[in-house]
């Protein structure tokens, strides 16, 4: 899943990102307010972290421009400010939920878990697909009972095809839920991702094309 996080302190930014990063989620970082309505324009996101007091653009008028525009993605604020004013009107301009720092990391992941919960109400809480289960909560992954263990990204990408059963998913779609703004590889990436995770579940027992190619037009998995 992608994550926006907009805050001007670096030292902040980086260590929440690495924090989310080694919980599997792909987080593209923005330092002003400007920025971060540039990345949003440009890219979709399951959850966007805004912190309130932002060069250029507050993270307040940042969430209101959102909500007026009709952007309805989950938006969690970030604040030294711990005063009910300042909550209202974050919570006023749109945000779903309010963090006050400094803050505790496993408290706050908690939080973010539970707004992407609420925003994917239809999506199970473990995603299967015949004998394929993961769990994106203990980000395990097994096939019949066998575990596989999977890179980061390899299952970054075994998540998007569970996420999206329905959809044939292009390389260049790929691309963009998989790899920030900052990393984007040339579509080659895509094809060697797919051909080491086609390997990997066959090591377990999956067919070998579970993950089907849709020529000229990308994959999805495939229905036996």
């Amino acid at each position: 899943m992608r994550i926006l996080l907009v805050e001007d302190d670096e030292r902040i930014a980086n260590a929440l990102a690495e924090t989310l990063k080694d919980r599997q989620y792909l987080v593209d970082l923005a330092f002003d307010g400007e920025k971060g309505w540039d990345f949003i324009q440009s890219f979709s996101y399951d959850l966007i972290i805004l912190d309130v007091m932002l060069p250029k653009l507050s993270g307040t008028a940042l969430c209101q421009r959102l909500r007026d525009t009709g952007y309805m993605t989950p938006v969690l604020m970030l604040t030294a400010r711990d005063t009910s004013r300042d909550k209202v009107k974050g919570l006023d301009a749109g945000a779903d939920d309010y963090v006050v720092k400094p803050f505790d990391l496993p408290e706050l992941a908690a939080r973010i878990r539970a707004l992407l919960r609420r925003s994917n109400t239809t999506l199970p809480p473990v995603l299967e697909w015949e004998n394929l289960r993961l769990n994106p909560n203990s980000c395990e992954v097994n096939y019949a009972g066998h575990p596989l263990h999977l890179t980061p990204k390899e299952y970054k990408l075994l998540e998007l095809f569970l996420r999206n059963t329905h959809l044939v998913l292009s390389r260049s779609q790929i691309l963009d839920h998989l790899w920030s703004f900052e990393d984007p590889p040339s579509e080659e990436a895509v094809k060697v991702h797919i051909k080491e995770l086609r390997k990997k579940l066959k090591a377990v027992g999956a067919s070998p094309d579970l993950i089907e190619t849709v020529y000229g037009l990308g994959y999805r998995l495939k229905q036996s």
